[in-house]
Formats: structure tokens, sequence, C-alpha cells
């Protein structure tokens, strides 16, 4: 392992990756990796269900998407690899006025913003999915330029490139501490010894905040189980269609392939780093799903292609970028609640520009900075699913 790095980054994955190569592109190539597991992209990043969206309550969030969607349609081009990015819309349903108010209000920012996004009665809605129930919605958002992509083929895109470019990536490599000299981080320690940095970055998804606690620093990120469940090939729903969510209960669908993917957080589950699939769980799920969507109880569960993965949460469904006032040479770029994969090309360009620059300029990022717990400044992103 190098004993030193200008830039040590802890975490493989997405946006690990995507910080690594924003540094490398900008010419900051002295940057080391630090993956705890044998392989990269191997964690929350390979287990996610890859949606990409603008349709946030959060101006900021909207900007990030806007920017980040905008990257991976030009990925290949741009960086090399595939993001494998289908634009076939994201479609919100929903069945309660107030929180219908909320999502024209929504739609109206997103507009101001340059997004595309529609407004649908019930009936308009009801064209894209077959025999869709719709006795109880009081409308729909539709935005054409949401989707889904394939998040293993962006973070591997970004760390090859990256690793052209001379950055250095160690494997079965855990931080276990930090060396902390007059107010400054002066290396990392790891299993396999210690390296010597400049910059430290925590990236390390749903670990960050047991990462930022070898440093001193509370960090209020948390990882919590996500189950995601797959159908045997279904062609009684056709291809394309939009990743479709219930409001109302949080069902979620989309085409996968030939088969459909569903999903349905748990709300009351504690936070841990379990990663085996729930299946009572599947029941709930699958009881709300069958009420909006009849249809699916057609569908034959594809039981060994289902799985679990980890979103790293905080108390604001906001990612927590930026320095920290108190230990400046560290820079935090986790709690992406589940908005990793969409947000990552932002999330690296910010990164970067925050080591290289001293301050994050594409994009304000001072509501996402770690002060804001301290001030109790928080503004939750509403638009969780």
């Amino acid at each position: 392992m190098l004993a030193r790095a200008q830039v040590v980054i802890v975490g493989a994955g997405v946006i690990g990756a995507s910080v690594a190569y924003h540094l490398a592109d900008r010419g900051c190539t002295d940057v080391l990796i630090l993956e705890k597991e044998a392989t990269e992209v191997s964690g929350s990043t390979a287990r996610s269900a890859a949606g990409v969206r603008h349709q946030f309550s959060s101006p900021t969030n909207v900007q990030l998407s806007r920017y980040s969607i905008e990257r991976l349609k030009h990925f290949s081009e741009e960086v090399g690899g595939h993001a494998e990015l289908y634009q076939v819309g994201y479609l919100f349903l929903i069945n309660d006025p107030t929180t219908w108010e909320q999502y024209r209000h929504n739609v109206a920012m997103q507009r101001e913003y340059g997004v595309r996004v529609e407004l649908f009665t019930p009936d308009e809605a009801a064209r894209f999915i077959p025999r869709v129930r719709t006795d109880d919605l009081v409308g729909a958002t539709f935005g054409p330029d949401d989707g889904y992509c394939d998040p293993h083929g962006i973070a591997t895109g970004y760390l090859r490139r990256a690793r052209d470019l001379g950055v250095a990536l160690q494997r079965e490599t855990v931080a276990t501490g930090f060396e902390i000299t007059g107010g400054r981080v002066t290396a990392v320690q790891t299993n396999a010894g210690s390296v010597g940095c400049d910059m430290v970055v925590n990236a390390a998804g749903p670990w960050a905040g047991q990462v930022a606690q070898l440093a001193g620093v509370n960090l209020p990120v948390l990882p919590y189980r996500r189950n995601v469940y797959m159908t045997a090939p279904f062609p009684q729903i056709p291809g394309p269609t939009p990743l479709t969510v219930d409001v109302g209960s949080g069902f979620y669908m989309r085409k996968e392939g030939a088969s459909m993917l569903m999903g349905l957080s748990r709300k009351d589950e504690p936070s841990s780093f379990n990663t085996t699939v729930d299946w009572e769980w599947l029941d709930i799920l699958l009881e709300a799903g069958l009420y909006r969507f009849p249809i699916l109880e057609e569908a034959a569960l594809a039981e060994q292609q289902c799985w679990a993965g980890l979103y790293e949460i905080t108390p604001d469904a906001n990612p927590v970028l930026g320095r920290h006032p108190d230990l400046p040479n560290y820079v935090d770029a986790s709690g992406f609640s589940g908005h990793g994969i969409m947000h990552a090309p932002a999330a690296g360009l910010v990164v970067a520009e925050e080591i290289l620059d001293g301050r994050a300029h594409s994009f304000d990022i001072d509501e996402l900075r770690i002060t804001r717990f301290q001030k109790g400044a928080l503004h939750a992103e509403r638009n969780v699913i």
C-alpha cells in the first residue's frame, strides 16, 4: 500500500469512484481509494434499484439531478464505460388531496429549473399500466426524462478512468482510525498499515457514520435495509414503462428486462447492516402492490433474483457534503438516502471543488453541509421512496 497520498478516499462505491474521477480529471491523481471488500462496487451501489429522477421537493436536489442525469446521458463519451440510462420516466400516482397539492407545488418549482414534468388526470395516468386502479386517485405527475440506469457500469466506469489517470485502489483495506495533529487529519490507519494524507474523503456509504466516529466526528448517517423483489418474465405489462410509484403506499415497480422489479420501504425496521431478503415483508409489499396494480396477481416471483441492500439515511433524507468546520481536511460525501446513484456525478464534482478550490462553486451545497444539524437548519426532502 502507498505510504502517502494527497487524497485518501474511504469507499470505492459510486460516490468514491466519482470523487476519484473528478479529482483525476482535473489533474489531481495522487489519490488512494480504500475499499474494505475484496471487490470494489460490491456494496450498496451494486444492490441499488437504479432509479434516476428530477422529481424532488428540494430545489438543490432538482439541480443535482439535472446536472447528473445530463452527465449520465453522455457517460460513454465523457468517461467511458456504460451508464445504460433508460429515460422511460417516473410516474407518481397520488390518492390524497393534500399530497396532490404538494406535488403540484413541486412541479411548479421543478419547471422553474427547466425540468420537463407533466400533471396527469387519473385517466391519463392509466394508459401506462394495464388495469391499474384509478378510482381513488386524484392525479399523477410524470417526468419523461427520469428513468433508471446501470449503477455498476457507472461506478466501474468512473473507477477505470480514474485508475487510467493514475489513481490507486487498495482492496481489502479497512479504515480503523485517523491520526489527527493540530486539528487536521495527517494519516488514515488501516488493517494494512497507515497512509499519510493531505485530505480524506468519507465516501463509506452505510458505514460512513462509523468511519466518521473514528475521526471524532458525529455524522448522523445510519444504514437501513431495503428489499427488492423480482418477478419471472411478465409480458402482461409490456415495456418500456415508467418507474411507477403508488405514493399513498410507497410501493414502486419498474421493468427489469422482461420481468418486473418491485419495492416498498419498511419504515419501522431498525437500523442494521442486514442484507438478507425479508420474506415476511413480501406479504405487505404484495398487498400494497395488488391493490393498485391487480394485474400483478398473474405474476410469478423469481426468488433467486430478489435481493436486499442498504440505504445510508440522514434525518432529513439529504446527503452530507463538504468540509467539516472542526476538521478542515476531512470531507463528507455520504448520507444520500437512496439518491446516491442519481446524484453521483454532481457529488463527485462538488467534492473535487471542495478539495481543489477550497469550496464547491458549481452548486451551492451550504444546506447540505454537516453544520445544518448543529444549527437545526434542516430542509427535509419530502419526495422520498
